[in-house]
């Protein structure tokens, strides 16, 4: 008996046994690269590459060809290697396809055309990864929070991870939700339709390559905690006045760094691109119309020049203490536009460099962080010193907005002859007269009083908003009834890019930090994700007793940024 190799029942060539397929195998695959064939048999594998072949036994006979004939000398030997090559590569193409991670992306509108005019639209948008072993969600969303604050409800994120679970079949530890901090109003069924797009990216999966890389733009981002002679920092908010530039020394850091992912088909159009930048996206645009600002015409210079149907997710990273550039400008209309074409255009720049190749790596943890609530009772009491110290600074003066304002715009333009021409004053000065001098020296000092009134109420407003937040969350750490609060922290591993997240507005410096520190060195820092704990600064920077809203405007004591570093550092690892 003689074993014949078959495919589509048709014979290719026989071996005198088994032994002589599993040899011919065995060599090949002990190859590095494929064996040298001719032009045209090169071809012929490359096209009809796998197939399905079968060794079945037959009664010792003359060698038959595929059309009856005979198959002898060279012809043999050509025969068995395409054999022998096809069963390969059939295992091979198998193993590739079952290493590929497979991605799918949607996008579904969400702006709110109810509330006010539309100047540009707000979106969800999901990707969905799949691995042999393992499903991952990455959904953003053009909102200013994920609940506690804006127009997305505190249950949203159950409802959504319940729903992907139940239809689905995705972990909800493994979803995770973005949210751009743009400050767009979202409509009121944002959960049902986050559901359908994250349920049509699962429609739309493929196999896909993956690159991972960084980009750079410093144009369009400042830090807006601004470091003051007297040792305190304030921060760039339209919610209150700045200080005097002569009291500014210094400015804190930004992050420039752009976190890439790109996920493109074998066909080389790109699915997704996932792109990571730290700052507010709160420029805002002319007409005050809904917007999903800078990080919204960021992802539309994205996707209007790549593939079409490519998805840009905006991740936001460690914006908390980042403002858009000329946050607060008055000569100019305000624009997000400008800087979001920016940032488009410096994500783009960085992609057309990376090269995607296959990745079955998928790796995500989900660990829950226990940390320690403040107790602001002290701090508020402070701030409380403070405003009294102001509100009793200020003093009477004659003047009011109507008479100061001429007489500033007098006293500037002539410091010596205010009040007339030159000649008055020396014909009074001839006549041993001081009247004009007099009335000068009067509207002096009534308008150092009057400037010193309205810095002192500058100052009073900006006590005053913070002192309102820490009230605010000194309720609410007493209100829940534990001096701890529970954060959910999720790492995840998409071939050489790590993503580690937290649920609060992170200030730049410790993204910096975690990456610094990474063994990995693609590490993305994501805040504002699966949930919201407000403001969350650094230990350094909660020292500033109510003196910015990041430091103000926040639940965690000092020791927090310890105990979740040292816990990202362990995530990382695991990764």
């Amino acid at each position: 008996m003689s074993l014949v190799m078959e495919t589509n029942c048709v014979t290719l060539c026989s071996f005198d046994s088994q032994d002589a397929v599993e040899r011919d195998c065995k060599q090949l695959r002990s190859t590095q690269t494929p064996p040298s064939l001719p032009r045209w048999l090169s071809g012929l594998c490359t096209t009809h590459w796998p197939m399905t072949l079968r060794v079945v036994q037959r009664p010792d006979s003359t060698e038959t060809s595929s059309a009856g004939g005979m198959v002898l000398g060279p012809i043999r030997e050509v025969a068995r290697a395409i054999v022998v090559l096809f069963i390969i590569g059939s295992v091979l193409s198998a193993d590739a396809r079952a290493a590929q991670l497979q991605a799918g992306a949607a996008k579904v509108d969400i702006t709110n055309r109810e509330a006010g005019p539309v100047n540009d639209p707000l979106w969800v948008k999901a990707l969905v990864i799949k691995s042999d072993k393992t499903t991952a969600v990455i959904v953003t969303v053009d909102a200013v929070a994920i609940g506690q604050i804006g127009h997305i409800k505190n249950d949203y994120l159950e409802k959504v991870r319940t729903r992907i679970e139940k239809e689905l079949g995705i972990k909800p530890t493994n979803v995770m939700v973005n949210a751009s901090h743009c400050h767009g109003v979202v409509c009121s069924d944002v959960d049902e339709r986050t559901f359908q797009a994250v349920q049509q990216a699962t429609k739309n999966l493929v196999p896909v390559n993956v690159g991972v890389g960084i980009g750079h733009e410093d144009r369009i981002s400042e830090n807006r905690r601004l470091k003051l002679k007297n040792g305190k920092e304030l921060d760039v908010r339209h919610a209150y006045s700045m200080p005097a530039d002569e009291d500014v020394v210094e400015v804190g850091p930004i992050d420039p760094e752009i976190g890439i992912l790109r996920f493109d088909r074998n066909d080389g159009q790109t699915v997704a691109v996932v792109y990571h930048f730290a700052m507010h996206p709160i420029m805002g645009v002319a007409n005050g119309g809904n917007t999903a600002d800078v990080t919204g015409f960021a992802s539309k210079v994205i996707e209007d020049n790549l593939s079409e149907g490519t998805i840009a997710l905006f991740v936001q990273g460690c914006g908390g203490d980042i403002n858009p550039m000329n946050y607060k400008d008055v000569e100019h209309p305000r624009s997000a536009e400008p800087l979001g074409n920016m940032l488009g255009l410096s994500t783009l720049q960085a992609l057309r460099k990376i090269r995607s190749k296959a990745e079955e790596r998928l790796t995500v943890i989900n660990e829950t962080l226990t940390l320690p609530r403040a107790d602001l009772a002290e701090r508020i009491a402070s701030l409380e010193a403070e405003q009294a110290k102001q509100l009793k600074s200020l003093t009477g003066t004659s003047l009011n907005l109507k008479t100061f304002l001429p007489l500033v715009v007098k006293y500037n333009l002539s410091e010596e002859f205010p009040s007339y021409y030159s000649h008055r004053y020396l014909h009074e000065k001839k006549l041993g007269r001081e009247e004009w001098s007099k009335l000068d020296e009067n509207n002096r000092r009534n308008m150092q009083q009057y400037i010193a009134n309205i810095q002192t109420m500058e100052k009073l407003t900006h006590t005053q908003t913070n002192l309102a937040l820490l009230k605010m969350h000194q309720a609410q750490n007493i209100a829940a009834g534990k001096r701890t609060i529970d954060t959910e922290l999720v790492g995840m591993r998409i071939g050489d890019a790590t993503i580690v997240t937290f649920p609060g507005e992170l200030t730049v410096q410790i993204g910096l930090n975690i990456k610094k520190k990474s063994p990995h060195p693609r590490t993305f820092v994501a805040g504002y994700t699966n949930g919201y704990i407000y403001y969350s600064p650094t230990a350094e920077q909660l020292l500033n007793v109510g003196g910015a809203q990041e430091d103000s405007d926040c639940i965690l004591a000092p020791e927090w940024q310890g105990m979740f570093e040292a816990r990202v550092a362990e995530i990382l690892k695991k990764l």
